[in-house]
């Protein structure tokens, strides 16, 4: 289970605070004590270790906010998440994720502000998180998508980052995305008939990253609506200067 030392030492010191963080020590299994600081435990934060399964028991952990897994060896995830109603951050950056089960979309995950699924196997758009009322952005980039489906006008993020996908087809949903500001598509397959009108039209994004597609930027600006979508844009970067 990697140095047992260790885990004992950083297990002391949650108990005490509520926060276990052991990061790059060889942990191979979730430490299992933890479960006996359920109630208590507000942040886990187990990165960089060679750690393959979630627990199921994970979902007794009533008082986590904050879950961070980046760079482990995760291959899926167990439903038990869905009950960690005061989750708001839930970190998976870097691990072998090749799909989220619908269970997460129950709306259990009241709290949920922000998912990073970063640099996983996903070849699906998870719509596990479409509905989620609190989620504010959602990191999808460095995974094997390829397009943006149907049924995503529920999304509630502020920015949704798909860079590095195999991306070739995007709903025209996306546009009813009533809160969404960033949306991030570079280094994709896109075309340019790829590109909704209405997302350029009657969306309220205001930033469009698309670079690194089959289109060069100057093509982009002489689509119909980029004039409309321009005036978001300049609007935006005047109100952050």
């Amino acid at each position: 289970m990697g140095n047992t030392n260790s885990v004992k030492n950083h297990y002391e010191n949650a108990s005490r605070t509520g926060v276990f963080t052991l990061k790059a020590a060889n942990i191979k299994e979730f430490p299992r004590q933890l479960l006996q600081l359920s109630t208590s435990i507000r942040s886990v934060d187990l990165s960089n270790n060679k750690i393959k399964e979630l627990p199921g028991f994970i979902g007794e952990f009533s008082s986590l906010k904050n879950l961070v897994f980046q760079s482990n060896l995760l291959t899926y995830l167990p439903k038990e998440i869905a009950s960690l109603t005061k989750l708001e951050t839930l970190s998976l950056g870097n691990n072998r994720l090749m799909s989220i089960p619908d269970d997460l979309s129950t709306g259990r995950l009241s709290s949920l502000r922000s998912v990073d699924l970063s640099g996983n196997l996903l070849d699906t758009f998870p719509m596990a998180f479409v509905g989620l009322k609190a989620l504010e952005t959602l990191d999808l980039s460095r995974n094997k998508i390829t397009s943006i489906p149907d049924g995503v006008q529920t999304l509630q993020v502020l920015e949704l980052n798909l860079n590095q996908n195999q991306i070739s087809t995007v709903s025209k949903h996306i546009a009813s995305c009533k809160r969404l500001k960033v949306l991030r598509l570079e280094e994709n397959c896109l075309s340019l008939d790829s590109i909704p009108q209405e997302l350029l039209t009657s969306s309220p994004v205001s930033l469009l990253a698309i670079d690194g597609n089959q289109f060069k930027l100057k093509q982009f600006q002489e689509l119909p609506g980029h004039d409309v979508y321009l005036e978001r844009f300049t609007a935006t970067k005047k109100k952050m200067i």
